[in-house]
C-alpha cells in the first residue's frame, strides 16, 4: 500500500485539504496575473500616471467611497433599528421593500437620478414652471452629476447590505440587556447607542465594508456621474490607452483598497 493512501487512512479530511488547497491556488490566479502584468510591464508608465491621473483617482476614489460608507451606515443601521425594534403599519413589507435596491443595477439607478434631477429633467422643469423661474441663475439646485450626487445615490442603492447585517445582529441580541440599560436610566437612544450599536458593530462593519467594496468596483456609475475613480482608470489606461501593463499597476492600488477593507 502506498504512502499516500495509508496518510489519507489516517486523516479522512486529507482530500477535503487538497481540494481547498486547489481551489484557493484558482482564485489566486488572477491576482498573480495582474501582478506579474504590473511588476513587468511592456511600457513603464507608472510615473506617468503618479505625476498626473493617480492622485485625483486616489482622492475622488477615497472620497466616494468614505462617503458611500457614512452614508450606508446611516441609513442601513437606522433603517434596521427601527424594523427590529418597533412596530407600525406597514413594517412587514417595508423590511421587504427595504431590500428592493439590491435587485436594481447600479448604474440604471443613476441613469434614471440623472434624468429625474438635472437641468433639463422633469423635476427642475416643474420647479421652474411652479415658480416662474427661467433660467438657473433664479435659483439654485445641487448639481446631480457630481461625486455628491454619485455618494447619495449609490448609498441608496447600497444600504441594504449594511440592513441586512445590521438587523441580523440586532434580531440575535438579548432583550435582557436592552430592558437592563433601560431600567438603570438610559433613554431609547441611550440603549441604542450605549447596548445595541456596540453589540452590533462587527455585523455593521462587514455591512460597510461590502457596500464600499461594490461601490470601489463599480464603473458604469461613476462614470455617468463624471466622477474620475481607480476602476475607471484601469479601464481608460487599458482600453483607451492600450496599456495593459499601467492598467495593472492601477488595478494593485486597487487591490491595496479591498486589502485594507478586509482588515478593517
Amino acid at each position: 500500500m502506498s504512502e499516500f493512501a495509508i496518510t489519507s487512512r489516517r486523516d479522512p479530511h486529507l482530500w477535503w485539504r487538497v481540494g481547498a488547497i486547489c481551489v484557493s491556488a484558482l482564485l489566486l490566479l488572477p491576482i498573480a496575473a495582474i501582478a506579474y502584468l504590473a511588476l513587468t510591464p511592456s511600457e513603464n508608465i507608472w510615473p506617468h500616471l503618479m505625476a498626473t491621473v493617480l492622485p485625483d483617482y486616489l482622492a475622488q476614489t477615497a472620497m466616494l467611497m468614505f462617503g458611500v460608507g457614512a452614508l450606508t451606515f446611516v441609513i442601513g443601521t437606522s433603517s434596521a433599528w427601527m424594523i427590529t425594534m418597533y412596530g407600525f403599519p406597514g413594517r412587514k413589507v417595508l423590511q421587504w421593500l427595504l431590500l428592493v435596491p439590491l435587485a436594481m443595477p447600479t448604474y440604471i439607478i443613476a441613469y434614471t437620478y440623472v434624468d429625474m434631477f438635472e437641468y433639463a429633467g422633469p423635476f427642475q422643469s416643474s420647479l421652474r414652471e411652479a415658480a416662474g423661474w427661467t433660467a438657473k441663475s433664479q435659483y439654485w439646485f445641487p448639481d446631480i452629476r457630481s461625486i455628491g450626487g454619485a455618494i447619495f445615490v449609490m448609498s441608496l442603492v447600497l444600504s441594504p447590505y449594511v440592513f441586512i447585517t445590521a438587523r441580523a445582529s440586532f434580531m440575535r441580541q438579548s432583550v435582557g440587556h436592552l430592558e437592563g440599560a433601560r431600567t438603570l436610566g438610559r433613554s431609547p437612544a441611550g440603549v441604542f447607542f450605549t447596548v445595541a450599536l456596540p453589540l452590533a458593530r462587527p455585523a455593521i462593519a462587514v455591512g460597510v465594508s461590502l457596500a464600499m467594496m461594490e461601490c470601489l468596483n463599480d464603473i458604469g456609475a461613476v462614470e455617468h456621474f463624471g466622477v474620475r475613480t481607480l476602476t475607471l482608470g484601469i479601464y481608460s489606461t487599458w482600453l483607451g490607452r492600450g496599456n495593459l501593463g499601467g492598467a495593472a499597476q492601477i488595478a494593485l492600488v486597487m487591490f491595496i483598497f479591498v486589502l485594507s477593507l478586509i482588515h478593517i
